[in-house]
Order: structure tokens, then sequence, then C-alpha cells
């Protein structure tokens, strides 16, 4: 009762995950995975920061170009010894078919490992770890499963 008493005065009421930014080496490739494999869609350019914004769903993925002014700003790359960006993503998916997933990993040259159950924002559910170009883990989450 307590917990709930604080959280509805707590000004701060989390809605969905807005965006996630990933600092990267090689911009252009890993638009081009955000976009074909995962069917991202570029809406938004800004060469002066070094700044691509992804549409992902309802929630956004901002990729900073390490050679520009932000990325310069964040510090040496990601996948050097003892440095990483994040953990990993989790984008929440509409539906989880794990054979059409593999396959279409597959034509990308994209390893999956075998889906698990693992609790989401949403409840327990189906996913599976993948990783883009560049070493980011993503995690593909199905739908919590209804009980």
């Amino acid at each position: 009762m307590m917990a709930r008493a604080n959280a509805e005065r707590n000004p701060v009421r989390i809605a969905q995950l807005d965006h996630v930014v990933l600092r990267v080496r090689d911009p252009a490739r890993v638009i081009r995975f955000y976009r074909q494999v995962l069917g991202c869609a570029v809406v938004r350019r800004r060469p002066k920061l070094g700044l691509v914004h992804l549409r992902a769903g309802s929630s956004m993925i901002d990729l900073v170009d390490l050679k520009g002014p932000l990325g310069r700003m964040g510090g040496a790359a990601p996948l050097k010894k003892g440095r990483r960006n994040m953990d990993h993503l989790a984008l929440r998916l509409e539906r989880f078919d794990a054979d059409a997933l593999r396959a279409h990993l597959a034509r990308h040259k994209i390893a999956m490992g075998e889906p698990q159950s693992r609790f989401g924002a949403k409840g327990e559910g189906p996913s599976v770890y993948i990783a883009d170009p560049e070493g980011n883990v993503i995690e593909l989450k199905g739908p919590a499963k209804i009980k």
C-alpha cells in the first residue's frame, strides 16, 4: 500500500521507452542493419551533430557517430577492452514467430539462439538475443504470455 501511495505522488510516471542512444564507429553499416534487419526507418539526420534518429515502433534509436561532435564528447569507442556503451536494448515485437525470425536473421547472416521466456515490461514472454554490427546486444522480445 505504501509503494502505491508513493508512486501516485511521484511526478515521474514512465509510459514507455522513448529512445536509446548508441555510440557507433560505422554509422552507415549500423543504419543498414537497423533498417534492413529490424525494419527501423530513418526519421531525421543531424549531420552537424553526427546524429541519426531511427523509428523503432513507438520508440526511437539514436545513433551517434564517434567521429562527430556528440561522439567525441563520449570518449573512447565501445568494444575496446573494458568499455561498453550499454548491456542490451530490448525491442518489444508485436508478434513472436521463432521460425520466421530465424529465417529472416539467417538471410542477413545473423546468429540467433534458442528462444527463452524472459521477463519484460509487459510480463513474461519469449525472446532471443542478437547483436548489431558493432556488438550492441539486442533482445527481440515477444508479447507476454497470457495466463
